[in-house]
């Protein structure tokens, strides 16, 4: 893998937390000798947390970049790689990671500005980052090269009841994922998707709103995946051969086999 990705320009969305945070310190330890980080997230702060403790444990070889982005908003997304450092312009691989969901409401109970702000994000704001890359890959001999790595979920392939709309955007990326596959076809561009079940985040808090009590029952009695048990699987997949496309990854934890298929520790 390091001798894949040697030299790779790696933009990874959602960065600041999470599986984000995760893949970027998986990237970086995996390929520590010469490599290039864009991280992106709304939290500037913890994104230059992360970038020292990345060049602390990995040393000058890997190259950070740290922008603020909120992949909600299309003209910041088009304002960031427009203002991209020369060095970081070329990117190489991008990993479509930042998401989320605020509340546990159903309908016809769903605030407005959460279904707004949920669709910007989980489905406008990736299909609006892969537009932006994509113009930088098809630039590329023979059609075009790079990577797009989704995170996407077992949500966006078996709906459950209570998740209506995190399912539904979800379950939109999957099939922009699997048409975009089949238009890139004739190109060198990799499209690919890892799709966790139950994954202990903030994530959790947030869909809870902070209601401590709510967010620990959901994996009470279980033993989810963590943040670096998906980005073990997306560094694995971008670190493939070029002509290996690990295209649709799904990760259960031991004790799931479905959305409502969950055995609980008594």
């Amino acid at each position: 893998m390091q001798r894949v990705l040697d030299g790779k320009n790696i933009l990874i969305t959602g960065a600041s937390s999470g599986i984000g945070r995760s893949t970027a310190i998986e990237f970086a330890r995996t390929c520590p000798n010469n490599l290039k980080l864009i991280l992106t997230a709304r939290r500037l702060d913890r994104l230059h947390e992360l970038k020292n403790r990345i060049q602390n444990e990995a040393g000058h070889g890997v190259k950070v970049c740290v922008k603020e982005l909120d992949v909600s908003k299309k003209e910041q997304i088009d304002s960031f790689f427009e203002n991209l450092d020369e060095e970081f312009k070329d990117v190489d691989v991008l990993v479509n990671n930042a998401g989320f969901m605020s509340g546990v409401e159903r309908p016809p109970d769903v605030p407005s500005d959460v279904i707004t702000s949920v669709y910007a994000t989980n489905v406008m704001g990736v299909i609006h980052m892969t537009q932006a890359v994509l113009q930088i890959f098809k630039k590329r001999p023979d059609g075009g090269k790079g990577d797009i790595i989704m995170l996407g979920s077992m949500a966006g392939r078996e709906p459950y009841a209570g998740g209506s709309i995190y399912c539904s955007t979800k379950a939109a990326v999957r099939s922009f994922t699997e048409s975009l596959r089949k238009e890139l076809i004739a190109t060198r561009i990799r499209v690919m998707t890892v799709d966790p079940g139950q994954v202990l985040t903030e994530f959790n808090d947030i869909r809870h709103r902070f209601d401590k009590e709510k967010a620990d029952a959901v994996y009470a009695g279980c033993d989810p995946l963590t943040p670096e048990d998906i980005a073990e699987v997306i560094v694995f997949a971008a670190g493939r051969r070029e002509n290996v496309v690990v295209a649709d990854t799904l990760l259960y934890p031991s004790h799931q086999a479905g959305a409502l298929d969950i055995h609980r520790r008594q």
